[in-house]
């Protein structure tokens, strides 16, 4: 499964104090979630924004989940889910959530050559024209740090 991480900034309109959002900070980690987190006293008051890393795939769903467990967290509303984005371990999996992120299909095979591994994504040639091979190829890279070859069949 993939790992999304989700950002959320606790208190846009900069009002509480950084206690007050450190002890959510330590109820969300007591819930048994992974929150990375900076010293709310050394960032400004309206971007005390932290990262909830969960496990799944569906951005819309996991950042109003996010959003609702930070709110849950500091007593009511307030929180705003903001960008979101995956970790990637350099799996199948975040290979093939990269190329369905730009609404394709693709088969995924592995191999090693002269102690380098080569990540080879099969992409139906119908779906060729539809996103830019260097995008995809540029995304595919970043996600695996791999030598990526893209086939079209």
């Amino acid at each position: 499964m993939r790992t999304a991480v989700i950002r959320v900034n606790l208190n846009p309109a900069g009002d509480l104090a950084p206690t007050r959002l450190a002890a959510a900070v330590q109820a969300l980690r007591d819930s048994g979630l992974e929150v990375i987190a900076p010293d709310f006293e050394k960032v400004p008051a309206h971007a005390r924004e932290i990262e909830l890393l969960v496990p799944g795939a569906d951005i819309a769903a996991l950042s109003a989940w996010a959003r609702d467990r930070c709110a849950e967290a500091l007593g009511g509303p307030g929180p705003v889910a903001g960008a979101a984005t995956f970790l990637s371990r350099g799996t199948d999996e975040d290979v093939l959530g990269v190329v369905t992120a730009f609404g394709l299909t693709a088969r995924v095979e592995r191999a090693w050559s002269n102690d380098e591994e080569i990540v080879t994504v099969t992409i139906p040639r119908a779906d060729a024209r539809r996103v830019p091979e260097s995008r995809l190829h540029t995304a595919l890279e970043a996600a695996l740090n791999a030598e990526v070859r893209i086939v079209y069949a």
